[in-house]
């Protein structure tokens, strides 16, 4: 049964690193070793499962029905691991993590304190970085993403949810005028992400998606340095509540159109494999996801 499973794991490795070289690499195995698990597979259940060709590799219609049913049972073997394991496994051992640099600073740091602090077998090697990242290749334990949008080859885990908000200074208002409708954002000065709503903010106003063009002299990969922009009055800014909300009630920052609801961002733990899911990993998703909580106590 576990060279069966083995060999599920190697079939389920070679779809995901997308060929059998990239698999004999993760898994360290020669990659005669990666085709004969394989084909002893094939053999077990009496189907091919991969086109192999000199150029792409791609699932068969066997392939395509055996994939689910390989990630499940490969999911259940780990949880079944993980059940006969010691029910109080101290949590130890170095994680690497990385996060944004806004969401890292203001948020996750201070997580990290308080984990490590509970646990002092552990230590966190954290991250901060404004670019996708390559889990596997950079030794990533653990990606911290706001996004809509996640890579299906990677594992992820809602950890909570962040909203958004409009906002300006005063000192900007004063001088340009406060925007009533959100499609008058398009005749403001917008600072604008780069990596998320660069030209067109998207809101729900009494349950209507409407779009909204915008643009201005500032755009940047980093939602923090737009953040400053604004609060010396440079233009409009479409900040995270957990960034805008106290200079907000601290009356730096005015927040506006408040009908219109920017889309909300699901924060995600992601990782790179359920069998690489380690028990410190495990403690430290868990961790997160109740410190966060799915109404994220910046929110209340």
């Amino acid at each position: 049964m576990m060279d069966r499973l083995t060999a599920m794991h190697v079939f389920v490795t070679v779809v995901d690193r997308g060929s059998q070289s990239a698999a004999a690499e993760q898994l360290d195995m020669s990659r005669a070793m990666v085709s004969r698990y394989l084909a002893e597979l094939e053999d077990w259940l009496g189907a091919r499962l991969l086109h192999r060709t000199t150029r792409r590799l791609s699932l068969t219609s066997a392939g395509d029905e055996a994939l689910p049913r390989c990630r499940q049972m490969l999911e259940l073997a780990d949880d079944t691991l993980a059940a006969s394991r010691a029910p109080h496994e101290t949590p130890q051992g170095l994680l690497r993590v990385t996060v944004s640099t806004g969401f890292g600073q203001m948020v996750l740091a201070p997580a990290l304190a308080d984990y490590v602090a509970r646990y002092p077998k552990t230590a966190v090697d954290l991250l901060l970085l404004d670019r996708a990242v390559n889990l596997v290749e950079e030794r990533i334990d653990l990606a911290v993403r706001i996004s809509n949008d996640l890579d299906p080859n990677l594992i992820a885990r809602k950890l909570s949810v962040c909203r958004s908000v409009v906002c300006a200074a005063p000192s900007y208002l004063v001088r340009h005028g406060t925007p009533q409708r959100a499609e008058e954002l398009a005749l403001h000065n917008c600072l604008t992400y780069s990596y998320f709503g660069k030209s067109l903010w998207r809101f729900e106003r009494d349950g209507v998606p409407i779009a909204v063009p915008v643009g201005g002299n500032l755009s940047a990969n980093e939602s923090t340095v737009l953040l400053q922009a604004a609060l010396a009055g440079a233009g409009i800014t479409l900040q995270p509540t957990y960034a805008a909300l106290p200079l907000i009630r601290s009356g730096q920052l005015v927040e506006l159109l408040p009908d219109c609801m920017p889309d909300t961002l699901g924060i995600y733990g992601v990782y790179a494999s359920r069998r690489q899911l380690s028990p410190t990993l495990k403690s430290l998703l868990d961790f997160l996801a109740e410190r966060f909580g799915p109404e994220p106590y910046w929110d209340r």
